[in-house]
């Protein structure tokens, strides 16, 4: 069947009774199925009035389906559920929770989007519903539910394909699993002959050679080559991924041919044409005025060209602007331009502009870029007089326009105005401080939040979510900011973060500010389904940035990671608004993105004088995948009034001035310094090159250990002082102390040679247990060998070799297995390897396995943990 069968429309589902705990009086279940919010007794209510007994109701689906929401009926009464939790499954037997959240004593219905996919982003089927009231509104009363209704994806011929190959799925997991078990505890042949009769691999074929190599004939150099062949053949990639980046930071000094660079701004747009290698930069403000030039950068060239002094003196060019957002179309090459805040915009009136800065600490309504209009109150700039040029609207004029911008064809450099007032057709009204999105192959530009710009500027109004199809020019108004019609929803914001995974079809929408609050909430908007999911409430606890407002993010689809530069933060509503210095470079990585993804800080290079721009807001990011490269240009490094801003035409500073700049920047916090530099980051990661020493410094660190137990101990110090030397980073402090550690840890604590063998094959079975010693819990784990690499050693942790309980038993020998047996009757190269060492040797190789991707190895999971009380997870 097709595997890409095109997701149906949902629909609501019927449903029946399957059972339910004791009821309270006439309250019986059924009496959910319809819904009267008029009526007090249609509702089921659990018989007994406390937490400690689980009440629950489960539904019957009349048919089989892709849940997507659950919608609870309710009317305001103090037996209204307050906590519940809702479970999905096939049977009835086997039940997964999904859902747990908090209803309101209200009489509004509650619509809640459902889990609906696994732990590897597959679909599943369900045909019951539990769902179980953990507490009421008032104390002492019984729970009690109203109505119940859901929403599904019920297309027969979808659902069956989704039920096949869910099936297909847990046949493959339990049996790589039930392999896995067996191969730990040396049952090799049993492993063969499944591996022979069913169309289910392993592992990857490289991983097996490994395994063969490694634990059961002790072939160094030939395990050492085959982890060179696994980084070769792409099978270390996620590793490389996962470890602790470092940036490298660069200064762009190109100019312009007549020796010029765009002047010093904040609030500006910027877009990058990736096949081309070129970067559009277009207004901002300077601290004086508001900008309309436009500019492209070309990176291979490293050279600036201005495309327009004043696209207002164009036709159906946009006026000078701030706070805007344009994005760049791939298939045509257009440019769209979408927002603004003017030097006519917000309220009239003035006051002096040494308020600024107080408002700027204080008030709710900071802008980006710190001018006189942006603080509520505050006022405005002075209009021009006269009016604007060419025939771009007045600034006195609220109508949110649209412009496309063409880079190639018979209308290169030519401007359209799309829309005089994208509200008078279905889109946005005029803001500022949104964020623009476009996916070039669906051909939809996505405009998330940003602050309302009218004439009531005191009274904070935000801007929802909306879509624009270029190819019919219709808009389109998504309900995630309403309370109401969505939950979770995505509460209204400016100055946020909003980027696309085209892929997968799914927004990330995270941080800004909202009312007096800077935010640190993240949240996934998958397209296709308008289904909400909230990643974080605030992703500062969960080891990501403080909240922040601003900031600046990219997204690179294919690695998964989300790429942000943080701008302004404040603690508390009443809190102090900083720039953030001390940790502003993030990257957040996601596998699934309705999940919640993983934080990490990114930290400058070894270098001995890392050279980094100053902290900043209001700047302006692009991202080339093609090189992995981030672009940033200018910004403010202040949060004073335009008083301090330096005057003067657009001018290049240079390398010497930007120390001096950013050494004195703490000191000159309040001073306000719009920034004319631009920059280029590249995030660093290990090398294959370097990922296969530190798997090669594991596999010698065992050979080492077994030459301790087994060889001379002269050999075993030279092969110490010279092999393992080899690929040991002395220059890292915690792999050099593991390197010195491994003589009295090994050689001098090895036991007298003439009881190694004996030792080792006499053991009794019940002290070979998994538990002591497992993958990760030494000092050679992969997680100790350089700096980020803890994806090893948790990889290694979850293998399920040392991370259950002991496997000790006298049913478990790990004697010689027959393939093992008939081997080395035929001549192998090596006699088996004794229980024990056959033991220790998969401890290590499962620890090996930390450097390899989760597709091409082993389940990291254990059979034994994934029992549960409900039996087994799958």
């Amino acid at each position: 069947m097709n595997d890409n069968l095109p997701e149906p429309d949902v629909a609501p589902v019927e449903y029946e009774i399957a059972g339910s705990s004791e009821h309270s009086g006439a309250y019986v279940p059924e009496n959910i199925l319809v819904d009267r919010p008029r009526d007090q007794s249609s509702r089921w209510s659990g018989a007994i009035a406390t937490s400690n007994t689980k009440q629950w109701i489960r539904l019957r689906l009349k048919q089989l389906c892709v849940l997507k929401s659950i919608t609870f009926g309710k009317v305001t009464h103090p037996c209204n559920t307050k906590e519940v939790k809702v479970l999905v499954g096939f049977s009835e037997n086997n039940m997964t929770e999904v859902l747990h959240v908090s209803l309101k004593n209200d009489a509004t219905p509650e619509t809640f989007s459902i889990k609906s996919t696994n732990r590897v982003g597959m679909p599943y089927p369900t045909r019951f519903v539990e769902v179980v009231p953990l507490s009421a509104h008032g104390q002492s009363f019984n729970t009690s539910i109203w109505h119940i209704s859901l929403s599904a994806m019920t297309d027969e011929t979808y659902v069956e394909h989704i039920r096949l190959k869910h099936e297909e799925y847990r046949e493959n997991v339990a049996l790589r699993q039930i392999m896995k078990h067996l191969r730990q505890r040396r049952f090799l042949t049993p492993v063969n002959h499944i591996l022979s009769r069913v169309g289910v691999q392993l592992e990857h074929p490289l991983i097996t050679a490994l395994h063969e190599a490694f634990v059961l004939q002790g072939n160094w150099p030939d395990a050492e080559k085959l982890i060179k062949d696994c980084a070769d053949a792409g099978l270390l990639s996620s590793y490389r991924h996962a470890c602790q980046p470092c940036m490298r930071w660069s200064r762009i000094q190109g100019l312009d041919a007549d020796g010029d660079i765009p002047c010093r701004r904040g609030g500006h747009a910027m877009c990058i044409d990736e096949q081309n290698g070129l970067i559009y930069l277009f207004g901002g403000w300077d601290g004086q005025r508001s900008l309309d030039d436009f500019w492209v950068y070309d990176i291979a060239k490293d050279a600036w060209r201005l495309l327009s002094l004043a696209t207002s003196r164009e036709k159906n060019g946009p006026g000078p602007r701030a706070c805007h957002k344009m994005v760049f179309d791939s298939k045509t090459g257009s440019i769209y331009v979408l927002g603004r805040l003017g030097d006519g915009d917000g309220v009239e009136g003035h006051r002096a502009r040494s308020h600024v800065h107080s408002e700027l600490r204080d008030a709710a309504g900071t802008l980006p870029w710190a001018a006189p209009v942006v603080i509520p109150g505050a006022g405005a700039p002075e209009p021009s007089h006269g009016g604007p040029l060419g025939s771009w609207p007045p600034h006195s004029s609220m109508s949110s326009e649209f412009y496309r911008y063409h880079t190639r064809g018979l209308d290169a450099g030519k401007w359209d105005l799309l829309s005089f007032d994208t509200a008078s057709s279905g889109g946005p009204p005029l803001i500022s401080d949104h964020q623009m999105a476009l996916d070039h192959e669906a051909q939809v530009i996505y405009v998330s939040g940003g602050r309302v710009v009218d004439a009531e500027w005191d009274a904070l109004r935000f801007s929802g979510l909306y879509s624009y199809d270029i190819r019919t020019s219709r808009w389109k108004m998504y309900n995630t900011s309403d309370a109401y019609a969505s939950h979770p929803f995505i509460p209204p914001r400016w100055g946020h973060s909003m980027v696309l995974d085209p892929k997968l079809q799914t927004l990330f929408i995270f941080a800004g500010q909202r009312d007096e609050r800077y935010l640190a909430d993240m949240y996934a908007f998958h397209i296709p389904t308008n289904t909400v999911t909230e990643l974080f409430s605030n992703f500062t606890t969960s080891g990501g940035p403080d909240p922040c407002f601003t900031q600046r993010a990219v997204i690179d689809p294919e690695k998964r990671e989300i790429y942000v530069i943080c701008g302004l933060t404040r603690s508390k509503p009443s809190g102090t608004v900083v720039l953030e210095s001390e940790a502003p470079y993030w990257i957040y990585r996601y596998d699934r993105p309705e999940l919640p993804g993983k934080w990490t800080q990114i930290f400058p290079g070894k270098e001995a004088v890392p050279v980094c721009p100053q902290p900043r807001y209001a700047h302006q990011v692009v991202y080339d995948p093609k090189s992995g490269s981030v672009y940033m240009h200018g910004g403010n490094a202040g949060l004073g009034t335009d008083d301090e801003e330096p005057a003067g035409e657009a001018r290049a500073s240079s390398p010497e001035e930007d120390a001096t700049d950013a050494a004195r920047a703490p000191k000159e916090a309040g001073a306000e310094r719009r920034l004319d530099d631009f920059w280029h980051l590249e995030v660093v990661r290990p090398a294959y090159e370097e990922i296969v020493r530190r798997a090669v410094y594991e596999i010698r660190q065992q050979q080492f250990r077994e030459m301790c137990e087994d060889g001379s101990p002269i050999k075993a110090l030279t092969f110490l002082q010279t092999r393992v030397s080899s690929v040991v980073n002395h220059e890292d402090p915690e792999e050099a102390r593991i390197f010195r550690s491994l003589l009295s840890a090994h050689l001098l604590a090895a036991p007298a040679r003439s009881s190694v063998s004996a030792a080792s094959s006499s053991r009794p079975a019940s002290s070979l247990g998994f538990g002591a010693g497992g993958p990760g819990t030494g000092p050679s784990s992969p997680s100790a060998s350089a700096p980020g690499a803890t994806a090893g050693a948790s990889s290694s942790r979850a293998s399920g070799v040392g991370s259950g309980p002991d496997v000790g038993s006298a049913a478990l020998r790990f004697d010689e297995d027959p393939l093992e047996a008939a081997a080395n009757a035929a001549g192998a190269s090596a006699p088996p390897p004794s229980p024990e060492r056959y033991r220790q040797r998969t401890q290590m190789f499962e620890r090996l396995l930390g450097f390899v991707n989760a597709e091409a190895k082993q389940p990291d999971e254990s059979l034994m943990e994934m029992w549960s009380g409900d039996g087994l997870v799958i």
